[in-house]
């Protein structure tokens, strides 16, 4: 999980992976998804991917800055032979903390229409046999160390081995699951309505938070509010133009309003040094507090937003 760390605006990473000009239904997980998701969740992605699929910007966008782990699971994905391209309608990449608490894994999971019946008579084709773990079938998907489980004809999970296993055990009962992550939960309801969106838990908001404020996070006001934030959350839209926000929960008010502040002197360093360009996309992002909420929006024209990832401004964030 490393370079997802690295990749510190959670908006960048949902762009560089599901950008797309029109989206027209809510991506939604399932309860065998939910379920499927450990309970230490540090971050969760879900996005309509039939839309990213026709969107020649989202591919482009996506080559450009994608982090490696997600690079991965989409590449082992791609390459298993299960046509998931054609048969996947909802996307999900959960990052989450391993049992063991040495580090993080990212599982996937993919919910559509798949033809598994046509897959399990490939798989005994080709003398691909799985490995259970209790009643789960475990596949191999290909050379690549990936694996695969179904879980019904609609929802499969996928990632690492050990990933898989830890989302097996979640599923099972045998450990806690995102259900049981009464803050999460909350946090999805206000967001599962549109076509990409986002959860990150404290540590992972904590994170993000650091790469977006960059030199500010120096200062000794963000130490008073770092600790202090308690989740995040984003959502995108297309439908005209581009549209972000960007939701930070703090403990309190008066430490949303401390980060309002930090992110606005952010802003207005980076007016003074940036391009005509970048100055435009700072004046189209609102930042803003209230009810121990710190707020971020933007908004611009498709051109606008493309003419943007090509700035400095835009490469210093993502990189």
């Amino acid at each position: 999980m490393t370079s997802i760390k690295q990749n510190l605006i959670t908006a960048a990473v949902a762009l560089t992976t599901f950008m797309a000009p029109t989206f027209a239904t809510a991506a939604q997980l399932s309860s065998d998804a939910k379920t499927s998701i450990l309970k230490d969740v540090q971050q969760l992605i879900v996005v309509d991917y039939r839309a990213m699929q026709n969107s020649t910007a989202a591919m482009d966008l996506k080559d450009r800055v994608l982090p490696p782990e997600l690079k991965r699971l989409e590449t082992a994905l791609k390459s298993s032979g299960l046509k998931v391209d054609q048969d996947a309608d909802v996307l999900a990449f959960a990052s989450f903390r391993e049992q063991a608490g040495q580090g993080t894994r990212i599982v996937g999971i993919a919910q559509g229409q798949f033809h598994t019946r046509e897959i399990m008579a490939n798989f005994t084709k080709n003398k691909i046999k799985p490995s259970m773990i209790r009643n789960n079938s475990v596949y191999p998907m290909g050379s690549n160390g990936m694996s695969v489980v179904f879980l019904n004809q609609t929802t499969m999970v996928f990632g690492d081995r050990e990933a898989v296993k830890e989302a097996m055990d979640a599923r099972d009962g045998i450990v806690s699951n995102f259900l049981s992550n009464s803050d999460m939960v909350n946090d999805m309801a206000a967001v599962d309505s549109k076509a990409v969106w986002s959860l990150l838990d404290a540590k992972g908001t904590q994170t993000m938070m650091k790469g977006v404020l960059g030199d500010a996070s120096q200062l000794a006001d963000y130490d008073t509010v770092k600790n202090r934030m308690k989740s995040s959350r984003y959502t995108m839209d297309f439908q005209n133009g581009v549209k972000f926000d960007l939701a930070v929960v703090m403990s309190d008010t008066l430490t949303a309003a401390t980060a309002a502040t930090l992110l606005k002197g952010v802003s207005i360093m980076r007016k003074t040094a940036g391009s005509p360009l970048e100055k435009s996309a700072l004046d189209q992002t609102t930042i803003d507090s209230g009810a121990g909420t710190l707020t971020v929006d933007y908004s611009s024209s498709d051109s606008q937003f493309a003419s943007l990832l090509t700035s400095p401004l835009f490469q210093s964030v993502v990189k």
